[in-house]
């Protein structure tokens, strides 16, 4: 504004006084054009008859000087669905440190023989909340040898080629509270409602195969099933559809021994496979663990048992996980419920010596009051934003993102963290209209909720931090989110 101020003014010393008043209303027209172009969009958005009843919360800023380019219902608390993901992952983060690393013990009780290389008790897995034990976000990114490989070979180090005794499980740093109080039955049978154990392994899911025939209605076969409790049992109720992807849903307790599995899968499949959260996932690794030692000739005479350990087991290998921060980064590039809900669990461990919910949603909420964020209508329920009963505002997110960008010595991996156009959740993006990593945000969405939040720099360079909220609409989800690239497009391309 400076400069076209200096402009109109040159221009006044050559034009009369007419032709200057013209030439001004044309340019102030061009200009507040510009600008209102995002107010125009979102007045559109409004008057939609099918954003009728909708609630809409927005907040802008100039990251540069604090200011508030664009609000709207910004202090409302709404359901922000995975944005929420920004209010975890930047609070471990803070808490816990960038290289801070998830450990896994191997351990033993009783005697080792040394003479026959027999263990007179009992092997022990003892959990340190990994949550990407085994995990298929890390196949490639960190594990050049399959972990259960590596503990392999530091059993046999220890000397110990037959185990006279069980397989024991400790996962007692959590609480065996596996799914939130607040996630719905809909939710906690399936992959994205796996929730967090003091031993997770195999992201906490596993694959159920169907196969299908060729006419709309007839039952599907479950011809597979990859890794899952020893007993537990399908009522399969899933029947074949001319759809052309998955409409199966699988109910279950986190506790319980029976899934039920209803909906639609596409027609003529014969390997069609849907995931499920995987119940006592410790146990699963107890008996995984039992099968590799198997295959390599050392036998265990036992079962798997879960346990509570004491001061007289022998620790003997420590697991390491990777690092915090690129545990965040696929945590927000993909957006996996479980990492955070680990993260949430993880922190009220550090901070009170047991993993819970409802201690670590505290202790985060409670961290950013610290921080000098208003945190009256901030409601957690969770760590990843699956519970429809989280509340926060647009203002409260945007006070953590400008925190996270402008104080915190994490900044640059917390801002990486946030996948840009045409990643992670942000492929429906294109990432032409957003080059060279303009746009970093999360997005949140589940059932009439749809959010977006992070950064955004301008073609004339401003750098900004963003909160968009929808909720409750009658809107598609595809149509909402095309709108939303337009506003972004329009916050990038104005002054």
């Amino acid at each position: 504004m400076p400069n076209l101020i200096i402009v109109i003014n040159t221009l006044f010393q050559f034009m009369n006084l007419r032709t200057f008043v013209v030439f001004v209303a044309i340019l102030l027209g061009k200009v507040c054009l510009g600008q209102d172009d995002f107010s125009q969009k979102i007045l559109k958005i409004q008057n939609d008859t099918l954003m009728s009843g909708a609630g809409i919360g927005i907040q802008v800023i100039d990251l540069e000087n604090n200011s508030v380019l664009y609000g709207i219902n910004s202090k409302v608390s709404y359901v922000p669905g995975s944005v929420l993901k920004i209010v975890t992952s930047a609070a471990a983060l803070e808490l816990l440190g960038a290289n801070y690393k998830f450990i896994t013990k191997l351990a033993y009780v009783g005697k080792i023989d040394s003479s026959i290389n027999t263990l007179n008790g009992n092997l022990i897995i003892i959990g340190g909340g990994d949550p990407v034990l085994g995990s298929n976000y890390f196949i490639q990114h960190n594990y050049k040898t399959h972990f259960l490989d590596k503990w392999l070979s530091s059993i046999a180090s220890e000397g110990i080629w037959d185990v006279n005794g069980n397989i024991l499980i400790d996962g007692s740093i959590y609480d065996d509270q596996i799914a939130p109080d607040k996630w719905i039955w809909e939710d906690i049978g399936n992959y994205y409602g796996a929730g967090a154990a003091g031993i997770s392994v195999f992201d906490n899911t596993f694959p159920i195969i169907l196969k299908t025939g060729s006419e709309p209605g007839q039952p599907a076969e479950i011809v597979g099933v990859g890794s899952k409790p020893i007993g537990l049992e399908f009522e399969n109720h899933v029947v074949g559809a001319d759809i052309d992807n998955d409409q199966a849903v699988v109910y279950g307790s986190p506790w319980g021994r029976t899934r039920k599995i209803r909906g639609q899968i596409p027609l003529n499949s014969n390997n069609f496979v849907i995931k499920a959260a995987l119940p006592e996932p410790g146990l699963v690794l107890g008996n995984e663990l039992k099968i590799k030692l198997k295959e390599v000739k050392i036998n265990v005479s036992g079962d798997v048992h879960k346990c509570t350990t004491d001061s007289t087991v022998v620790p003997f290998y420590s697991y390491k996980s990777p690092p915090l921060f690129e545990i965040i980064e696929v945590l927000n590039h993909k957006s996996v419920n479980l990492i955070a809900e680990h993260l949430a669990k993880q922190i009220a461990y550090e901070k009170s010596g047991w993993g819970t919910t409802s201690e670590g949603v505290r202790i985060i909420k409670q961290f950013w009051a610290e921080k000098g964020i208003e945190t009256r209508g901030m409601f957690l329920e969770d760590g990843s934003g699956l519970s429809h009963f989280n509340g926060i505002s647009p203002e409260q997110i945007v006070s953590i993102l400008r925190y996270m960008k402008k104080n915190s010595p994490d900044s640059t991996n917390f801002v990486n963290s946030l996948p840009t156009s045409g990643k992670g959740t942000l492929s429906v993006f294109n990432p032409d209209n957003f080059p060279n990593g303009s746009l970093r945000c999360k997005s949140g969405s589940m059932t009439r909720v749809r959010c977006y939040a992070g950064y955004l720099t301008t073609v004339s360079g401003k750098n900004l931090a963003f909160s968009l909220m929808f909720n409750n609409f009658s809107m598609d989800q595809s149509d909402l989110i095309a709108k939303i690239e337009e506003l972004l497009i329009s916050l990038r391309t104005q002054n």
